[in-house]
């Protein structure tokens, strides 16, 4: 798994369907509803009449500590839902997922560093899913 400031990443073995199902799944069990759905790649083709290749973007909330985040800092709210995304680029599959902990560090507040870290380590458990042959 690779991570940066912004996101964590795999490539996947699975098809892009595979890894879309598999990142639904291993989000549910991570207590995570996805509660918005973007293809990117049909929204381009329709706004832009441009082709490319499968791209989606889930929304992802937890609502327990979606509150708790919210209750400690409400401008938190501009950086939910945790974005995971599904994509295919140069033929293979790629899943990202948003690295809350870094992402949470822009507001400054202590009491985001444990809930960051907690939605961090669920959503590695998601990617490390998606790494694994269905």
């Amino acid at each position: 798994m690779n991570e940066t400031n912004v996101a964590f990443e795999v490539m996947s073995p699975l098809t892009f369907a595979e890894a879309l199902t598999q990142a639904r799944e291993a989000l549910a069990k991570e207590g995570f509803g996805v509660l918005t759905e973007i293809d990117v790649q049909a929204t381009m083709k329709a706004k832009l009449g441009v082709e490319g290749e499968s791209y989606v973007i889930l929304g992802a909330c937890n609502p327990s500590l979606a509150h708790r985040s919210l209750a400690a800092a409400p401008e938190v709210g501009v950086l939910l839902p945790c974005n995971v995304t599904v994509s295919i680029e140069g033929g293979r599959t790629v899943v990202r997922a948003m690295n809350p902990a870094s992402v949470m560090g822009i507001i400054g507040k202590p009491d985001l560093a444990p809930i960051g870290e907690h939605v961090g380590a669920a959503l590695r458990r998601v990617l490390e899913a998606c790494e694994k042959k269905a």
